[in-house]
């Protein structure tokens, strides 16, 4: 596997396993990602996402397969990457009674090279907070101060696991700009997330994963486009008309529940929605909810998995 113009990857994962006891963490994952890339790994809760993550970050050992960050075995030589890195964690624990400064300096005194501290202060908008003791944070801003950690030693990968669970949209949207200006940097970050407007907002690709496997990779339209060259008429379900009905009105190719709605994928918009109103009439009912929209990587995971990928 070669990156962007045929440069060796970045960071390389070559049929990797990881199990505890009989669960199946990682199932075999393999992916390869190119320099300057932000790559992201899309799942539910449970799908191996964080365990392959700390594999690539040496924290934990794979039981086989191969893992390559910037050249270095990360089971083998995880030393060797800690100069090089940065990681945030899903959970990070901050010296509570540090403040902004103090946590930013005791960071950088770990490593040979480092950013300044005001420099990280600027780029991550924690000036307002820089005397603030780390447990008077708000959460977007504690995860700011995580992200300027991960930074501290100016490194050439960033690995970023579920970098914005738990906050408000304002705080989510603060943070796709810090790592959109990451990759306009050069930096190359992998990314995991279970929020698909996310992916689709920072990943210039990302792999799918449910159950330990990658289930499908590329770029979201090549995702998309694989699968689906329908629209989607998305509507609450309608009691009285049938499975059997829906799909075989005008213009549907395959149908599916999601939860209380039905999805009809049609390549013929106006000729399914007459048919479907018609439908309704006859029950002396109108569809609820009744919309249009084009496939997006909610449809592929779906489609892939027979059910949504939930925030």
């Amino acid at each position: 596997m070669t990156g962007t113009g045929g440069a060796p990857p970045v960071i390389r994962v070559g049929d990797v396993r990881k199990s505890y006891g009989d669960v199946r963490a990682v199932d075999g994952v393999s992916f390869a990602v190119a320099q300057g890339e932000v790559f992201g790994l899309l799942g539910p809760n449970g799908a191996g996402k964080t365990t392959t993550v700390e594999m690539l970050e040496g924290l934990r050992a794979p039981d086989s397969g191969d893992l390559e960050v910037l050249g270095i075995d990360a089971a083998r030589d995880p030393a060797a990457l800690k100069e090089r890195i940065g990681v945030t964690l899903q959970t990070a624990a901050l010296y509570p009674k540090l403040t902004v400064v103090e946590i930013l300096d005791l960071f950088r005194s770990f490593y040979r090279r480092s950013v300044s501290t005001e420099q990280l202060i600027g780029d991550l908008d924690l000036g307002e907070r820089r005397k603030a003791q780390t447990r008077e944070l708000s959460g977007g801003q504690r995860q700011r101060l995580s992200i300027a950690l991960a930074l501290v030693n100016d490194p050439e990968v960033v690995f970023l696991d579920e970098p914005t669970t738990g906050l408000d949209p304002a705080a989510r949207r603060a943070l796709w700009d810090l790592i959109i200006g990451l990759r306009n940097r050069g930096k190359t970050v992998l990314l995991t997330t279970h929020y698909l407007e996310e992916a689709e907002v920072l990943c210039d690709r990302l792999a799918i994963m449910d159950h330990g496997k990658v289930i499908a990779m590329g770029t979201v339209e090549e995702l998309v486009s694989a699968r689906f060259k329908t629209r989607t008429v998305r509507f609450d379900r309608i009691e009285g008309i049938s499975d059997d009905v829906l799909a075989g009105l005008p213009g549907v190719e395959s149908m599916k529940h999601d939860e209380g709605a039905t999805l009809l994928y049609t390549a013929d918009v106006a000729a399914t929605i007459a048919a479907l109103l018609a439908a309704a009439d006859k029950l002396g009912v109108e569809p609820s909810n009744l919309g249009i929209r084009r496939p997006s990587l909610e449809d592929v995971f779906l489609d892939l998995t027979g059910r949504a990928l939930r925030d």
